[in-house]
């Protein structure tokens, strides 16, 4: 993969910690605004990326580069990766992948008709942790009760009451808990049991964004409670419920550390199968394998799984008459 790294922020400075455990993957560029040149000159100097651009045609334009990776402001993503897209290259952008389902379904389409790989970069699904939970879940029995809680407090949060409203609480910008941390959750669960029968948002709600809510999920059997907050805090963890027994993940669902399995009648088990200490390591691996090996169905059956997310936000945010962008 000849990469191309559209944008300078903190999830894009993450990603280049890790890698250089990569080296199939190729950094031929990044993308940055006039007044980040700095920023992202640093970053070339210590990640030894070819070229800094400040104007995405002329990214778009190198030869070498045959991916981007979209990790800009929420409102931005559907935008620059059709403009990738068009150009002919693949694309990973990050979660939330757009604003709406709409969206989505264009893109998908737009890629299709191209032949081109466009994924989602959401870290959970890529997990060995999660693959795991996944292949042991038959042994819980019927699943009653799933509960995920990713609750935050932002140092934003601070400068929002005070009247300083930043991306991550803009309406306009896609903020709000939903798109930030309840993401994970719903694409969590989504991965294990699919597209929900019903869907149903308690947002608290402050000049059009949502600080924090619960995410209602209705199965036929399991009944799912995900819970996102950036106004408050509390410990992080997720819980399977079934008949047999139980799945705990300690920490974010985004990282899935490990899990603990208890079954009725035997002790907790605690395991870690993850390859890569970093979050990210396991989806850029399989990126890199994707677009190597044009892994089409591959690509089919993530995008097929973050319609089914997208189709959940879409809801959610229609539940909660929240507007977006």
């Amino acid at each position: 993969m000849h990469l191309g790294l559209i944008g300078t922020g903190m999830i894009v400075q993450d990603m280049l910690t890790m890698v250089g455990d990569l080296p199939a993957i190729k950094l031929e560029g990044i993308l940055s605004t006039p007044h980040s040149v700095d920023r992202a000159q640093k970053l070339q100097g210590t990640y030894g990326i070819k070229h800094v651009y400040t104007d995405y045609d002329e990214l778009l334009a190198n030869p070498a580069i045959d991916t981007v990776y979209v990790a800009l402001p929420n409102v931005l993503h559907y935008q620059f990766t059709k403009q990738a897209l068009q150009q002919g290259k693949n694309v990973i952008c990050e979660k939330p992948f757009t604003l709406a389902a709409s969206q989505l379904d264009e893109l998908v389409a737009l890629a299709q008709s191209r032949d081109l790989v466009l994924v989602e970069a959401i870290t959970n699904q890529y997990l060995a942790n999660y693959q795991g939970i996944k292949a042991n879940l038959a042994k819980l029995g019927d699943l009653k009760v799933i509960e995920c809680n990713y609750s935050q407090y932002s140092s934003r949060y601070d400068r929002f009451k005070a009247g300083i409203v930043l991306p991550a609480f803009d309406p306009k910008m896609g903020g709000g808990a939903l798109m930030d941390l309840n993401i994970y959750n719903i694409h969590f669960v989504v991965g294990l049991l699919g597209a929900p029968t019903a869907v149903k948002y308690l947002a608290n709600l402050d000049r059009g964004i949502d600080t924090s809510g619960m995410l209602i999920l209705t199965y036929p059997t399991t009944k799912v409670v995900c819970i996102g907050a950036k106004d408050c805090t509390a410990p992080i963890q997720s819980t399977i419920q079934g008949t047999d027994g139980s799945i705990v993940v300690a920490g974010p669902t985004n990282t899935v550390a490990s899990y603990t399995t208890t079954l009725r009648e035997t002790a907790a088990t605690t395991v870690n199968q993850n390859q890569h200490a970093h979050r990210m390591f396991a989806e850029f691996a399989e990126f890199d394998r994707m677009i190597t090996t044009h892994d089409m169905p591959r690509v089919r059956q993530q995008l097929a799984h973050s319609q089914q997310v997208m189709a959940v936000v879409d809801q959610a945010l229609a539940s909660a008459q929240l507007t977006l962008g």
